[in-house]
């Protein structure tokens, strides 16, 4: 199955010079958990919730910054004809829960782990996927629940 299968094209995107509290007031608004940041119209980096949460309650952070500033780069990208599979790889390799989808430069759609979860279609290998996703992206969770 491929990316492009499962992948949701209407992705959340921010520019570079907008601030962070645009950036927060889009995930608000459109009931997201994460922004892609765009330079002149291409995917440069995300920014999560969490981000946004530790850099402007946590580390004091000026509403006001630059969301550039603050994207998580490089940016992860997976191909719109990648195979699930290889995804999974990748967010498993770099520890991370979201993959921004691209054809060629431009951004066309974002992978998350609930889209592997609900829409792979196979229960089993939904489960699987979703668990090792989450077991590299969260893994002091996992230590800590395993009695580690």
């Amino acid at each position: 199955m491929r990316i492009s299968e499962v992948m949701t094209e209407g992705v959340v995107t921010a520019e570079t010079d907008d601030d962070l509290r645009r950036v927060g007031e889009l995930m608000r608004d459109r009931n997201v958990g994460s922004v892609v940041v765009c330079e002149a119209g291409r995917p440069v980096g995300v920014i999560t919730d969490r981000d946004l949460a530790l850099a402007v309650v946590a580390d004091a952070v000026d509403a006001d910054a630059p969301a550039g500033e603050h994207a998580s780069r490089p940016l992860v990208t997976g191909e719109v004809e990648m195979d699930i599979e290889e995804a999974v790889a990748l967010m498993v390799q770099h520890h991370i829960r979201r993959l921004p989808v691209t054809a060629g430069e431009d951004l066309v759609g974002i992978v998350t782990i609930d889209d592997l979860a609900v829409r792979a279609g196979d229960l089993h290998q939904a489960q699987r996927i979703t668990a090792e996703v989450a077991k590299a992206a969260l893994p002091e969770f996992y230590f800590h629940q395993r009695g580690g």
